[in-house]
């Protein structure tokens, strides 16, 4: 597939969280990302051709808070105003819930391309990305409208604190490239992927802004998109590694490194980095021809980074650290006469024990021979109660054989708990992604709503067309996992149901999970038993095989091999 420059849609480097002043950016002659402080987001910016700046051929629209578009968005804060465009947070008063918005003249020398790149985004319509939901173009403006994400935080607002931990670099890495992947195979590029434009939500998913639009916004293009885009999460890498930003200047809030001494490996800047995600950080950046690596192949484009990921030992999640209760500390009280109250220490009197008692040998003899008649009795006693006991076990044994004292004959079966879904996302692991907003009807309580997927040509086996269609769960903690039941919609030929662990809701490929379970039915119903003990957090449930079902009038859905989840329930 031939390659294009636009790609999926952005906020302006708007966060979601609060407002951000404009940030500097990287953009060279021909677009590749290489020295962000060059392109300072100033009025006086310039597209890549140097051509002159599209602000002094048309004027940005005079905007301001509680203005409406189309009578449904009220603009109410500015967050980012150059070039001849503004970005706004606003409220999408029909729907009662905040969006993003970028607005910029008709005339302006942009406008076609912005909303060529914001329709080609929003046909992607992959999750990993912050999506778009309109493109308009009226009464002289131009506007895209995208989601608007307040619990997601930037990550040049998460590297402020520090480099991130081994895991959560090794996840965005995965999840920024396998994304950026998808991206690329549809034709769509960035070209502006830096820290603003990659963000991490409360679930810990990683989404990415500014496909394409925020490109088109600048006006930046690039002879080599997929280059630029690896070099681009390479440049991240570096970031999350070593909080460092891999070329001389400073970008980002981040420290460049020092200058005349070029690019150095990022275990070479900061002690303990892993050696690992080094050699995948320059096997990124050094993507021209050159040595990537002390051993490795360079990565020219975002799908040979996931495959080199993919290659890589996983790293796991640290260990959550123990810790220890708080010394036990005994507490002491002081006794007082009666009816007063006891003296403070080191004021009182000290008071003196009573003599002990007088004993003569007869008390003492006394006292053991009552003791020894006491333990005889209690001896004769419980041998009888005992004997009493076995023989009216014998006569019950038979009318009651289910009663054993033999428990290992018949152990106690423990129930199984019901496990509660907290979080989804539909896995893409190749080509189009199926419906990935209906994937909460999977566990919403009710059997007649339904992800689907979409209608293939042949079957039942979907590859090689793709190699499955499936939802990842979250179970909000790590749990014990043991069956899984999916309702589904269509009966027929057969259905292929295959569950496997996962590190995450948007884990990097299929070849970083590990199946457990596997299950094979001509019904509407699957129950998936895990094969062997598992704790996790994440579950995929993926269909390998569909049934032919025809055309279905109710979900409107197309002839061909197909099917639909209405619940799925997991038990621990």
């Amino acid at each position: 597939m031939a390659e294009r420059s636009t790609a999926a849609v952005d906020v302006a480097d708007t966060s979601g969280e609060q407002p951000l002043t404009a940030k500097a950016d990287q953009s060279t002659a021909d677009g590749v990302a290489k020295n962000p402080e060059r392109d300072t987001d100033s009025d006086q910016a310039q597209g890549s051709g140097g051509t002159e700046s599209p602000a002094q051929k048309a004027s940005p629209p005079e905007l301001h808070s509680g203005h409406k578009l189309a009578r449904r968005y009220r603009l109410e804060e500015c967050v980012t105003r150059l070039d001849g465009f503004s970005s706004w947070r606003a409220v999408d008063e029909k729907l009662r819930r905040a969006v993003g918005v970028h607005v910029l003249p008709a005339e302006h020398v942009r406008a076609r391309s912005v909303l060529a790149a914001a329709r080609s985004s929003a046909l992607l319509g992959d999750p990993r990305f912050v999506q778009v939901l309109d493109a308009v173009d009226e009464n002289d403006l131009v506007y895209v409208v995208h989601e608007w994400l307040p619990d997601a935080t930037e990550l040049t607002a998460l590297l402020a604190g520090g480099p991130l931990e081994p895991h959560d670099a090794y996840q965005m890495v995965s999840q920024v490239s396998s994304a950026m992947a998808a991206a690329h195979r549809e034709g769509l590029a960035h070209l502006r992927l830096n820290p603003n434009a990659v963000l991490r939500t409360s679930t810990g998913q990683w989404r990415i802004r500014g496909l394409a639009v925020n490109a088109a916004l600048r006006g930046v293009s690039s002879d080599t998109p997929q280059r630029t885009d690896t070099e681009a999460i390479g440049a991240l890498l570096y970031a999350a590694l070593t909080q460092r930003w891999p070329y001389e200047n400073d970008a980002y809030g981040l420290s460049g490194l020092p200058k005349d001494i070029g690019l150095i490996a990022p275990d070479q800047v900061r002690a303990g980095v892993h050696r690992g995600l080094s050699e995948l950080t320059m096997r990124a950046l050094v993507n021209d021809g050159a040595t990537a690596s002390r051993h490795e192949a360079a990565c020219a484009t975002p799908e040979e980074l996931v495959k080199a990921i993919g290659e890589m030992p996983r790293i796991r999640p640290p260990e959550p650290s123990f810790t220890a209760p708080p010394d036990y500390q005994r507490t002491t009280y002081q006794q007082g006469t009666y009816g007063r109250p006891a003296p403070h220490p080191g004021t009182g009197q000290p008071i003196t024990a009573p003599p002990p008692p007088l004993q003569s040998r007869t008390g003492k003899a006394l006292k053991w021979a009552v003791s020894a008649l006491l333990i005889a009795a209690l001896g004769l006693g419980s041998w009888q109660l005992a004997d009493a006991l076995m023989d009216r076990s014998d006569t019950s044994d038979d009318t009651n054989k289910s009663q054993t004292t033999d428990g290992d004959k018949n152990p106690v079966k423990t129930k199984p708990v019901p496990i509660k879904i907290e979080h989804s996302q539909e896995f893409v692991a190749g080509g189009d992604a199926q419906r990935p907003n209906d994937v909460t009807k999977t566990y919403d309580g009710d059997a007649s709503t339904y992800w689907r997927t979409r209608s293939f040509n042949e079957g039942p086996t979907i590859a090689p067309l793709k190699p499955g269609v499936g939802i990842v769960y979250d179970l909000g903690s790590v749990r014990k996992l043991s069956t899984a039941t999916i309702d589904m919609r269509y009966a027929g030929d057969h259905t292929t149901v295959e569950l496997y662990t996962a590190d995450s809701l948007t884990p990097p490929s299929l070849d970083s999970m590990e199946q457990i379970g596997k299950v094979t039915t001509t019904g509407t119903s699957a129950t998936v038993k895990v094969t062997k003990s598992v704790k996790t957090q994440y579950v995929l449930v993926w269909l390998t095989a569909v049934p032919n079902s025809g055309y279905d009038s109710v979900l409107y859905a197309g002839a061909g091999w197909k099917q639909a989840i209405g619940e799925v329930k997991f038990t621990g």
